[in-house]
Protein backbone atom coordinates (compact mmCIF):
# COMPACT_ATOMS: atom_id res chain seq x y z
CA UNK A 1 0.00 0.00 0.00
CA UNK A 2 1.31 3.44 -0.91
CA UNK A 3 1.80 5.83 2.00
CA UNK A 4 -0.33 8.93 2.40
CA UNK A 5 0.09 12.28 4.17
CA UNK A 6 -2.68 14.55 5.42
CA UNK A 7 -2.19 18.32 5.15
CA UNK A 8 -4.27 20.78 7.19
CA UNK A 9 -3.90 24.51 7.86
CA UNK A 10 -5.22 25.98 11.11
CA UNK A 11 -5.84 29.17 13.05
CA UNK A 12 -7.87 28.93 16.25
CA UNK A 13 -9.63 25.71 15.32
CA UNK A 14 -9.98 24.03 18.70
CA UNK A 15 -13.71 23.46 18.08
CA UNK A 16 -12.99 21.44 14.93
CA UNK A 17 -9.49 20.02 14.86
CA UNK A 18 -10.00 16.94 17.08
CA UNK A 19 -12.87 15.64 14.94
CA UNK A 20 -10.85 16.20 11.79
CA UNK A 21 -7.70 14.51 13.09
CA UNK A 22 -9.49 11.51 14.57
CA UNK A 23 -11.04 10.82 11.18
CA UNK A 24 -7.58 10.47 9.58
CA UNK A 25 -5.77 8.63 12.39
CA UNK A 26 -5.22 5.81 9.88
CA UNK A 27 -2.90 7.96 7.71
CA UNK A 28 0.88 7.50 7.68
CA UNK A 29 1.56 11.18 8.38
CA UNK A 30 -0.49 14.19 9.49
CA UNK A 31 0.90 17.67 8.91
CA UNK A 32 -0.80 20.63 10.60
CA UNK A 33 0.49 24.06 9.60
CA UNK A 34 -0.63 26.61 12.17
CA UNK A 35 -0.36 30.36 11.71
CA UNK A 36 -0.46 31.41 15.36
CA UNK A 37 -3.47 29.94 17.15
CA UNK A 38 -4.24 31.49 20.54
CA UNK A 39 -6.57 28.70 21.65
CA UNK A 40 -5.91 25.00 22.21
CA UNK A 41 -5.52 24.03 18.53
CA UNK A 42 -1.79 23.26 18.67
CA UNK A 43 -1.98 21.26 21.90
CA UNK A 44 -4.93 19.21 20.65
CA UNK A 45 -3.22 18.50 17.32
CA UNK A 46 0.02 17.38 18.97
CA UNK A 47 -1.92 15.23 21.42
CA UNK A 48 -3.57 13.42 18.53
CA UNK A 49 -0.28 12.62 16.82
CA UNK A 50 -0.01 15.38 14.24
CA UNK A 51 3.25 17.08 13.35
CA UNK A 52 2.58 20.78 13.93
CA UNK A 53 4.59 23.38 12.03
CA UNK A 54 4.29 27.12 12.64
CA UNK A 55 4.22 29.29 9.54
CA UNK A 56 3.29 32.96 9.44
CA UNK A 57 0.11 33.69 7.50
CA UNK A 58 0.69 34.85 3.91
CA UNK A 59 -2.69 33.90 2.45
CA UNK A 60 -4.73 30.75 1.85
CA UNK A 61 -2.90 29.69 -1.29
CA UNK A 62 0.59 30.19 0.14
CA UNK A 63 -0.30 28.46 3.41
CA UNK A 64 -1.80 25.41 1.73
CA UNK A 65 1.17 25.20 -0.61
CA UNK A 66 3.53 25.29 2.38
CA UNK A 67 1.54 22.50 4.03
CA UNK A 68 1.64 20.44 0.83
CA UNK A 69 5.41 20.85 0.47
CA UNK A 70 5.90 19.89 4.12
CA UNK A 71 4.45 16.43 3.52
CA UNK A 72 6.99 13.65 3.03
CA UNK A 73 4.79 11.18 1.12
CA UNK A 74 3.89 11.35 -2.56
CA UNK A 75 0.14 10.93 -2.01
CA UNK A 76 -1.47 13.78 -0.07
CA UNK A 77 -5.02 14.38 1.14
CA UNK A 78 -5.67 18.05 1.87
CA UNK A 79 -8.37 18.88 4.42
CA UNK A 80 -9.76 21.96 6.11
CA UNK A 81 -9.98 21.86 9.90
CA UNK A 82 -13.79 21.89 9.82
CA UNK A 83 -13.90 18.79 7.63
CA UNK A 84 -13.97 15.09 8.44
CA UNK A 85 -13.21 11.98 6.40
CA UNK A 86 -16.17 9.63 6.50
CA UNK A 87 -15.53 5.96 7.22
CA UNK A 88 -16.72 5.14 3.70
CA UNK A 89 -14.26 7.61 2.18
CA UNK A 90 -11.43 6.22 4.29
CA UNK A 91 -12.15 2.73 2.93
CA UNK A 92 -12.34 4.04 -0.62
CA UNK A 93 -9.01 5.87 -0.36
CA UNK A 94 -7.15 3.00 1.31
CA UNK A 95 -8.54 0.63 -1.30
CA UNK A 96 -7.19 2.84 -4.10
CA UNK A 97 -3.78 3.15 -2.47
CA UNK A 98 -3.51 -0.60 -2.01
CA UNK A 99 -3.70 -0.96 -5.77
CA UNK A 100 -1.78 1.00 -8.36
CA UNK A 101 -3.90 4.15 -8.85
CA UNK A 102 -4.68 4.82 -12.49
CA UNK A 103 -5.08 8.56 -11.80
CA UNK A 104 -2.75 11.24 -10.46
CA UNK A 105 -5.45 12.99 -8.45
CA UNK A 106 -9.06 12.60 -7.38
CA UNK A 107 -12.05 14.86 -6.90
CA UNK A 108 -14.03 14.02 -3.75
CA UNK A 109 -17.70 14.89 -3.12
CA UNK A 110 -18.27 17.07 -0.07
CA UNK A 111 -21.36 16.87 2.14
CA UNK A 112 -21.77 20.24 3.89
CA UNK A 113 -23.78 20.69 7.07
CA UNK A 114 -25.18 24.14 7.86
CA UNK A 115 -26.35 24.50 11.44
CA UNK A 116 -26.35 20.70 11.65
CA UNK A 117 -28.42 20.13 8.50
CA UNK A 118 -27.04 18.53 5.34
CA UNK A 119 -27.55 21.06 2.56
CA UNK A 120 -28.32 19.40 -0.75
CA UNK A 121 -29.22 22.60 -2.65
CA UNK A 122 -27.56 25.96 -3.39
CA UNK A 123 -24.95 24.16 -5.48
CA UNK A 124 -23.40 22.75 -2.31
CA UNK A 125 -23.74 19.05 -3.09
CA UNK A 126 -21.93 17.12 -4.39
CA UNK A 127 -19.54 20.11 -4.48
CA UNK A 128 -16.59 18.07 -5.78
CA UNK A 129 -13.22 19.12 -4.34
CA UNK A 130 -9.81 18.17 -5.78
CA UNK A 131 -8.17 17.05 -2.53
CA UNK A 132 -6.34 13.75 -3.11
CA UNK A 133 -3.29 13.90 -5.36
CA UNK A 134 0.35 13.20 -6.02
CA UNK A 135 2.45 15.90 -4.41
CA UNK A 136 4.99 16.07 -7.25
CA UNK A 137 2.28 16.85 -9.83
CA UNK A 138 0.24 19.35 -7.82
CA UNK A 139 0.27 23.13 -7.42
CA UNK A 140 -2.02 25.78 -5.94
CA UNK A 141 -3.88 28.40 -7.94
CA UNK A 142 -2.72 31.95 -7.20
CA UNK A 143 -5.92 33.35 -5.70
CA UNK A 144 -6.62 35.25 -2.49
CA UNK A 145 -9.86 33.34 -1.88
CA UNK A 146 -11.44 30.17 -3.30
CA UNK A 147 -7.95 28.89 -4.03
CA UNK A 148 -7.68 25.40 -5.46
CA UNK A 149 -5.31 22.62 -6.42
CA UNK A 150 -4.27 21.84 -9.97
CA UNK A 151 -2.87 18.43 -10.95
CA UNK A 152 -0.66 18.02 -14.00
CA UNK A 153 -1.98 14.59 -14.87
CA UNK A 154 -5.07 12.41 -15.13
CA UNK A 155 -7.77 13.11 -12.56
CA UNK A 156 -10.63 10.84 -11.47
CA UNK A 157 -13.62 11.03 -9.15
CA UNK A 158 -14.32 9.28 -5.87
CA UNK A 159 -17.85 8.45 -4.72
CA UNK A 160 -17.69 8.75 -0.91
CA UNK A 161 -17.92 12.02 1.00
CA UNK A 162 -15.81 14.48 2.91
CA UNK A 163 -18.04 15.80 5.70
CA UNK A 164 -17.95 19.59 6.10
CA UNK A 165 -19.34 21.35 9.18
CA UNK A 166 -20.00 25.06 8.75
CA UNK A 167 -21.95 27.83 10.52
CA UNK A 168 -21.87 27.46 14.29
CA UNK A 169 -23.32 30.92 14.96
CA UNK A 170 -24.07 34.13 13.09
CA UNK A 171 -21.19 36.01 14.72
CA UNK A 172 -18.56 33.69 13.26
CA UNK A 173 -20.42 33.46 9.95
CA UNK A 174 -20.51 37.25 9.55
CA UNK A 175 -16.80 37.44 10.44
CA UNK A 176 -16.07 34.89 7.71
CA UNK A 177 -18.19 36.79 5.20
CA UNK A 178 -16.42 40.04 6.04
CA UNK A 179 -13.02 38.43 5.54
CA UNK A 180 -13.92 36.64 2.30
CA UNK A 181 -15.57 39.69 0.76
CA UNK A 182 -12.43 41.73 1.47
CA UNK A 183 -10.25 39.13 -0.23
CA UNK A 184 -12.60 38.93 -3.21
CA UNK A 185 -12.61 42.72 -3.53
CA UNK A 186 -8.82 42.89 -3.36
CA UNK A 187 -8.59 40.25 -6.05
CA UNK A 188 -11.04 41.81 -8.49
CA UNK A 189 -11.33 45.55 -7.86
CA UNK A 190 -9.25 46.34 -10.97
CA UNK A 191 -11.44 44.24 -13.27
CA UNK A 192 -14.98 44.67 -11.91
CA UNK A 193 -17.18 47.75 -12.09
CA UNK A 194 -18.78 48.99 -8.90
CA UNK A 195 -21.68 51.43 -9.23
CA UNK A 196 -24.84 51.99 -7.14
CA UNK A 197 -26.64 49.78 -9.65
CA UNK A 198 -24.24 46.93 -8.83
CA UNK A 199 -25.21 47.28 -5.16
CA UNK A 200 -28.78 46.39 -6.10
CA UNK A 201 -28.68 44.15 -9.17
CA UNK A 202 -25.74 41.87 -8.36
CA UNK A 203 -26.78 40.84 -4.81
CA UNK A 204 -30.34 40.28 -6.03
CA UNK A 205 -29.07 38.09 -8.87
CA UNK A 206 -26.85 36.20 -6.43
CA UNK A 207 -29.81 35.54 -4.14
CA UNK A 208 -32.05 34.35 -6.97
CA UNK A 209 -29.27 32.14 -8.33
CA UNK A 210 -28.96 30.29 -5.01
CA UNK A 211 -32.57 30.33 -3.86
CA UNK A 212 -34.37 29.69 -7.17
CA UNK A 213 -31.99 28.28 -9.80
CA UNK A 214 -30.01 26.20 -7.31
CA UNK A 215 -33.20 25.31 -5.42
CA UNK A 216 -32.25 26.72 -2.03
CA UNK A 217 -35.96 26.83 -1.21
CA UNK A 218 -35.94 23.03 -0.93
CA UNK A 219 -33.72 23.24 2.16
CA UNK A 220 -36.16 25.33 4.17
CA UNK A 221 -34.96 28.11 6.47
CA UNK A 222 -31.34 27.04 6.09
CA UNK A 223 -31.55 27.33 2.31
CA UNK A 224 -33.05 30.80 2.66
CA UNK A 225 -30.34 31.92 5.10
CA UNK A 226 -27.57 30.58 2.85
CA UNK A 227 -29.03 32.42 -0.14
CA UNK A 228 -29.24 35.67 1.85
CA UNK A 229 -25.66 35.25 3.07
CA UNK A 230 -24.51 34.67 -0.51
CA UNK A 231 -26.22 37.91 -1.55
CA UNK A 232 -24.69 39.75 1.42
CA UNK A 233 -21.20 38.56 0.50
CA UNK A 234 -21.79 39.80 -3.03
CA UNK A 235 -23.02 43.19 -1.78
CA UNK A 236 -20.06 43.65 0.57
CA UNK A 237 -17.64 42.73 -2.21
CA UNK A 238 -18.98 45.41 -4.55
CA UNK A 239 -19.13 48.00 -1.78
CA UNK A 240 -15.51 47.29 -0.88
CA UNK A 241 -14.47 47.51 -4.55
CA UNK A 242 -16.13 50.94 -4.65
CA UNK A 243 -14.31 51.97 -1.46
CA UNK A 244 -10.92 50.74 -2.75
CA UNK A 245 -11.28 52.68 -5.99
CA UNK A 246 -12.37 55.78 -4.08
CA UNK A 247 -9.35 55.57 -1.78
CA UNK A 248 -7.03 55.05 -4.74
CA UNK A 249 -8.22 58.31 -6.32
CA UNK A 250 -7.52 60.36 -3.17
Amino acid sequence: MQKISISIITLNEEKNIARCLKSVAWADEIIVVDSGSKDGTVEIAKGLGAKVIHNEWKGFSEQKDFALRSCTNEWVLSLDADEEVSEELKNEITGILQADPSFDGFYIPRKTFFNGKWIKSCGWYPGFQLRLFKKSLTRLTDRKVHEGFVVAGEVGYLTKDILHYTHFDLKSTFAKINNYSTLEAEESYLTKRSTPLNFIVNPLAAFLQHYILRRGFTDGVEGLIISILHALTNLLTYMKIWEMRREKKT
